[in-house]
């Protein structure tokens, strides 16, 4: 990591006043650690697209139960793939935002409502409300990490994308607040640290994977993006355009790597391989008379291999994910946020396992697809499949929005207020209030 913490600051001396700044989004799990940086002209709004610059991956370490285990681990794989990034994309980047699963992400909504005068709806009416709104974020041992806003209501009636110039007593705020532990928040910072980079925002997996892998129509008329990691499977609801529930479970791929460790005694390792190279959650024909080749557990030399047939792998696989999948259905039933029609897309490396989206058609008898990064057109085939939808995620944020009610960097400060809220001086509204609004209405 020294070698490293040198050169970015030789290379940052030689260039730093007139280099352009580059956005680097570092998506951290549990079987991998993934690192996109994109340039400023990376963003290519003829068609909304972005090209990435530079892109490196490497196997995640010290990253476990939805949470860094091992500091010292974690933020060397951390580095590792920020350098390949960097030497990628021929530019050295200080800062990152990270995109993740693990600290029980979930979401909370708030509510506000201020009174009208007698003239129509302002700036100033919407900061009252938006402030009104902060004002009531209080989580104990939590971090608000995204604060969005559901929709707008003027005298009860929803659905309002811009309420200015509108006429009514009263200007009602729905928001969605995503908030992870404070202590894996604290955790998170320190590894960033020890790698030498500077924390610059979190994203939930889920909502930043539903960026990349969703179509505008999706998001409109109700859609669930299920993220399927190694640690844990997550989930991000939309209709009417706006994010409307987070769902969380600490249940991922590597639980089925662990499963078939166990019940095929073979290393943890062999396990992973089998799952990989011959894997399914659902049956295939001819599998009972396949058999399939695996190292024993343990180091005893005259261990023979491990020899079942394909069909026994199946039948450990297919009971786990579909245990993972009726656990989310179910969570999202009682959250009431599973909507008659809405559809679902799977992104992360768990989705990719073959016959997932077969059993998830039938666990949420719905039509169901595979997400890739889609306005990533120009990412090299290793790097564009459904594991790395996050990560571009995080730059097509950068890139398009949507804005938040709170800036990246007052979030990772501290605790958010009413005083965060958007300001309004009496001759127009400030910069952000303004960017924000024109991003968000």
């Amino acid at each position: 990591m020294a070698v490293r913490t040198t050169e970015k600051t030789i290379n940052g001396a030689k260039g730093a006043a007139g280099r352009a700044p580059v956005v680097a989004a570092l998506d951290l799990g549990q079987s991998k650690v993934a690192c996109f940086i994109m340039k400023p002209e990376g963003v290519r709004h003829a068609d909304r697209t972005i090209r990435v610059a530079g892109a490196g991956h490497v196997q995640s370490r010290g990253v476990r139960g939805g949470g860094i285990v091992n500091m010292d681990e974690a933020a060397q794989a951390i580095g590792h793939a920020v350098e390949r990034a960097e030497k990628a994309a021929g530019s050295p980047v200080s800062g990152v935002v990270v995109t993740t699963a693990i600290g029980q992400m979930a979401s909370h909504r708030v509510q506000a409502r201020v009174s009208l005068g007698s003239n129509p709806v302002g700036d100033a009416d919407l900061a009252r409300a938006i402030a009104m709104a902060l004002a009531q974020i209080r989580y104990p041992n939590r971090r608000p990490i995204h604060v969005l806003p559901i929709n707008w209501s003027v005298d009860g009636a929803k659905g309002v994308h811009d309420p200015r110039a509108m006429r009514g007593t009263s200007l009602g705020l729905d928001l969605l607040v995503v908030s992870m532990a404070e202590s894996a928040f604290n955790g998170l910072s320190h590894c960033l640290e020890l790698a030498h980079l500077d924390l610059q925002g979190v994203a939930s997996a889920p909502v930043v994977s539903s960026l990349a892998a969703l179509e505008d129509d999706e998001m409109d008329l109700g859609c669930v993006c299920i993220d399927m990691g190694a640690g844990s499977t997550t989930a991000a609801v939309w209709a009417g355009r706006s994010l409307l529930h987070i769902e969380s479970i600490n249940v991922g791929g590597d639980h089925v790597t662990s499963d078939i460790a166990r019940g095929l005694s073979t290393s943890r390792a062999g396990a992973e391989r089998l799952k990989t190279l011959h894997g399914s959650a659902m049956a295939a024909a001819h599998e009972d008379r396949e058999m399939l080749e695996a190292p024993p557990r343990g180091e005893d030399p005259s261990a023979g291999s491990v020899v079942v047939p394909r069909a026994m792998l199946k039948t450990v696989i297919a009971p786990r994910v579909e245990e993972t999948l009726e656990l989310l259905r179910d969570r999202l039933k009682a959250a009431g946020v599973l909507e008659p029609g809405a559809g679902i897309v799977l992104t992360g490396g768990a989705s990719q396992l073959n016959g997932v989206r077969e059993l998830a058609v039938r666990v949420f008898d719905r039509p169901v697809r595979l997400g890739k990064p889609q306005r990533a057109p120009h990412l090299a085939d290793a790097a564009s499949g459904p594991a790395f939808c996050s990560a571009a995620g995080v730059l097509l944020r950068a890139a398009y929005g949507p804005r938040e009610a709170v800036s990246a960097r007052k979030l990772m400060s501290r605790q958010i207020t009413a005083a965060d809220a958007p300001r309004v001086h009496q001759g127009g509204i400030v910069a952000r209030m303004a960017g924000w609004l024109q991003k968000n209405l």
